[in-house]
C-alpha cells in the first residue's frame, strides 16, 4: 500500500486532514505490527509531507498526465500498447541529438533485446531485465529467471556475457531474506554460467511510503562481441530456426498461480544459455543474421517486432511450433486454455541462409537443446504471417500477451478507444521531450 498515494487522494477530494491521518492509521494497523499511537503519528507526518510537497509548478516538479493508466493501456503486458509505449523512448532520447556523432550500434530504436556500443574497437553489449512482478513471494525464482532472462539479452546479441549487476528494492515490510533468496536465484545462474555477479543496489520501495512486503527488482548484464546478430540484420531469403522451449518466469508464474506447482521445475533449466554459449564458440556465429528469444507477448510479439524492425515479411509455419514446447509446459497451458504462442517461451530464434541451417542445428543440438526449422523471410510489407493447412494467416500480437493466471483473464479487456489512448500518449511523449530540451537549453547557458 502507498500511503502516500492515500492521502493525496483524500487531499484531493477535500478531506480534512485529521481525518486523513485517522483513516490511514487505520489501514496501517491492517499492515504493520504497530500501535496505534505510532500509526496515527506517522499518519500526521504523511499528512504533512503531502500538504508541503502539493501544488508545485515547473518543469522540475510537474509533469503533462496522459490521462491514461499503465494498466489500460497493457504497459507491461508485452501487447500493442506496450510496444507504442517503447516507441516513444527512442523519440524521447534522441531529441535534440541530430547531427551529433555517437558510437552507438544498435540504439532504442531498433527495438532489439539490447543496446550496443562501439568501444576500443569491439562491441559492448548492454541489458537490463526486470523480475517478473508475481514472483515477489517467490524470490528465488524472481532472482533465477531475471537472471536467466538478462544473459539472453546478451546472448541473442552475438555477445559473451561479461559481468551482472543487480537491483532490489523490497517494501518496508518484506522480510530481510528476501533479499538473500532473491540473490541465491542470481548466483545460481551467475556460478552455472562463470558470469560474475559484480555490483547492484539495496533499498526499500518507496521507503517509508510503501507498507507491506512486495518486492521488485532487475537484474542487468554487459557483454562484448565481434560480430552483432541484431534484429534489423534479417534478410529476405533468411529461414526461421527456433529451439525447443519450457518458458521462464511467466510460465513458472501461470504454473503458481494456476494450480500447476510441479510445472515450475521444468523452467529452471539453462538450455538457452547453453545454446548460445555453443553458438558463440563456433564459426557459425558470424553466418547468422539476428538472434532474439520469444518473450516479448510471444512468438506473435517477437515475430511482428523482427519484421517491423527488418522492414520485411516474416512467415512462421505451424506444424513444428507445437512440438518445441515443453510437453509438460504445453499440457499445462493447453488445459488453461492459454495461447502458446502469444505468451512467453523463452525460445531462441534465429534468422540465416537456408545453407547453414543444419550447420547451426548441429551446433545447438551439441548443447543438448533440440531446434527446428519453423519459417522464412520474403520481401514484403513490415508484417507477420503464420502458415496454416497452407493457408497464409495475420500472426500479429494481441493487446496484450495471452492471459496466464486467473486474475489476468480478469484484467485482460480489451482497451476502450486505443487511437484515442494512443495520441494521448504520444502527447505526453511529447511534453517530455518539450522538457528534455528546455532543461538542456538551460544548463548550455551555464556551462
Amino acid at each position: 500500500m502507498d500511503v502516500e498515494e492515500f492521502a493525496r487522494r483524500e487531499r484531493k477530494i477535500g478531506a480534512n486532514g485529521d481525518d486523513i491521518a485517522a483513516k490511514l492509521a487505520d489501514r496501517i494497523l491492517e499492515i504493520k505490527n504497530c500501535d496505534r499511537k505510532y500509526a496515527l503519528e506517522f499518519s500526521k507526518a504523511v499528512v504533512t509531507e503531502v500538504d508541503n510537497s502539493s501544488g508545485l509548478n515547473g518543469d522540475f516538479f510537474d509533469y503533462e498526465k496522459s490521462g491514461i493508466r499503465m494498466g489500460e493501456f497493457g504497459v507491461g503486458s508485452r501487447g500493442t500498447g506496450d510496444f507504442f509505449v517503447h516507441r516513444q523512448f527512442p523519440r524521447i532520447i534522441g531529441a535534440g541529438a541530430e547531427g551529433k556523432e555517437s558510437n552507438t550500434a544498435v540504439g532504442v530504436d531498433e527495438m532489439d533485446d539490447a543496446g550496443v556500443v562501439k568501444a576500443g574497437g569491439q562491441y559492448i553489449i548492454t541489458t537490463v531485465d526486470g523480475m517478473h512482478s508475481r514472483l515477489s513471494d517467490f524470490p528465488f525464482l524472481a532472482g533465477f529467471h531475471v537472471t536467466r532472462a538478462t544473459l539472453r539479452d546478451a546472448y541473442v546479441m552475438g555477445a559473451k556475457p561479461v559481468a551482472l549487476l543487480s537491483d532490489i528494492h523490497v517494501a518496508d515490510d518484506g522480510d530481510v531474506a528476501k533479499l538473500f533468496d532473491y540473490t541465491a536465484g542470481i548466483a545460481v545462474v551467475s556460478d552455472m554460467m562463470n558470469v560474475p555477479l559484480v555490483s547492484g543496489s539495496t533499498l526499500r520501495i518507496g521507503g517509508d511510503m510503501v507498507i507491506g512486503e512486495r518486492m521488485t527488482g532487475c537484474v542487468g548484464c554487459v557483454g562484448v562481441a565481434n560480430h552483432v546478430t541484431k534484429r534489423s540484420a534479417t534478410k529476405p531469403g533468411d529461414i526461421l530456426l527456433m529451439t525447443e522451449g519450457a518458458g521462464g518466469g511467466t510460465i513458472a508464474t501461470a504454473a503458481i498461480y494456476s494450480g500447476y506447482p510441479q510445472v515450475v521445475e521444468k523452467t529452471i533449466n539453462l538450455s538457452f544459455l547453453k545454446a548460445c554459449e555453443a553458438l558463440l564458440n563456433s564459426p557459425v556465429l558470424n553466418k547468422i543474421h539476428s538472434m532474439t528469444d520469444v518473450t516479448n507477448g510471444g512468438l506473435r510479439g517477437d515475430v511482428y517486432e523482427m519484421a517491423e524492425t527488418a522492414k520485411c515479411r516474416i512467415v512462421v509455419e505451424e506444424e513444428n511450433l507445437r512440438s518445441l514446447v515443453e510437453p509438460e509446459v504445453l499440457k499445462m497451458l493447453d488445459a488453461l486454455k492459454i495461447d502458446y504462442l502469444g505468451v512467453s517461451l523463452d525460445a531462441l530464434l534465429v534468422t540465416a541462409p537456408p545453407e547453414v541451417a543444419d550447420e547451426i542445428i548441429a551446433v545447438v543440438k551439441s548443447a543438448g537443446v533440440v531446434m527446428k526449422k519453423m519459417g522464412y523471410v520474403v520481401d514484403g510489407p513490415s508484417d507477420s504471417k503464420i502458415l496454416r493447412s497452407g493457408e497464409l494467416c495475420d500472426f500479429v500480437p494481441a493487446f496484450r500477451e495471452s492471459a496466464y493466471t486467473p486474475v489476468k483473464k480478469v484484467a485482460d479487456k480489451p482497451a476502450y478507444d486505443f487511437d484515442e489512448m494512443k495520441a494521448k500518449v504520444k502527447a505526453s511523449a511529447d511534453a517530455a521531450i518539450g522538457k528534455k530540451l528546455r532543461v538542456i537549453e538551460k544548463l548550455k547557458k551555464r556551462y
